[in-house]
């Protein structure tokens, strides 16, 4: 099957990059000197996964410890953008570049630490319930893909790719048009519109995990590169910080202020 996560399936499959053919075979005898590249394993993608989330929250940490209050929105502006660079580059050009990711973890990191810092002077508390609900959110959601109670079709994918697409033009809308009405279209308020909307984009966020650990999955199970790897790792993290990152927002609608 072939990988929903537009991450991973941007111009073809893990295993057709760089024209490599996972299934050749390997003939001993009239085989070149050098040894065949070798295949993206489950390991790969852990110990990648680890390395990338650590530099997300070692700059997050770093932000939040360094950067004064004044500063904290310009450098959480410049930090997202360099994110946004790191991304379009990992996701269009499919470079799977460990410099490249970890600079994405890193810009975003630092983003993050500065908006957790925020959120955690005004609701505290609210952070750690975030953190400990996107661990939650994703063991839950690999347990549901192990036991395979939710499979990944064609149909979901399309179904899973399109509601997020709808998610990011909502947020754009909503963008636009609070340059001209304060509160946009009401999705990012405290009404019940921002609620339901709040639920929502965790609920795909949720979803985009599957289509990950799908991709992870088809990824080894076809001899992918080992270097598709980093892809691996940055798909989880960016799926994994919208998910806190919305709980963020959604916990603290639970909140009084302090």
């Amino acid at each position: 099957m072939e990988s929903g996560n537009p991450v991973f399936s941007r111009r073809g499959a893990f295993a057709q990059r760089a024209g490599y053919a996972p299934h050749a075979r390997y003939d001993v005898y009239n085989a070149p000197a050098y040894a065949p590249p070798r295949s993206m394993t489950l390991d790969d993608v852990v110990v990648r996964s680890f390395l990338t989330l650590g530099m997300l929250v070692l700059a997050g940490a770093l932000a939040w410890v360094l950067v004064p209050e004044r500063l904290a929105g310009p450098v959480s502006l410049v930090a997202v953008l360099a994110g946004v660079v790191f991304w379009a580059i990992l996701t269009f050009g499919r470079r799977a570049n460990p410099v490249l990711v970890l600079g994405f973890a890193a810009s975003y990191g630092v983003a993050v630490g500065l908006i957790s810092h925020l959120y955690n002077d005004v609701y505290n508390g609210v952070v750690l319930q975030a953190v400990v609900g996107t661990a939650l959110a994703f063991g839950a959601m690999l347990t549901v893909y192990s036991l395979r109670i939710v499979r990944v079709t064609p149909r979901f994918t399309r179904f899973v790719i399109a509601a997020g697409l709808a998610l990011v033009g909502l947020m754009v809308l909503n963008l636009l048009v609070s340059f001209f009405h304060v509160g946009g279209i009401g999705i990012r308020g405290h009404g019940l519109l921002g609620v339901v909307f709040s639920v929502a984009a965790i609920l795909v966020g949720c979803l985009y995990l599957l289509l990950d650990f799908n991709a992870i999955e088809d990824g080894v199970r076809t001899g992918a590169p080992r270097e598709t790897a980093w892809l691996a790792a940055f798909g989880l993290t960016l799926t994994l910080v919208w998910i806190y990152l919305e709980l963020l927002r959604f916990l603290s609608r639970f909140y009084s202020r302090d």
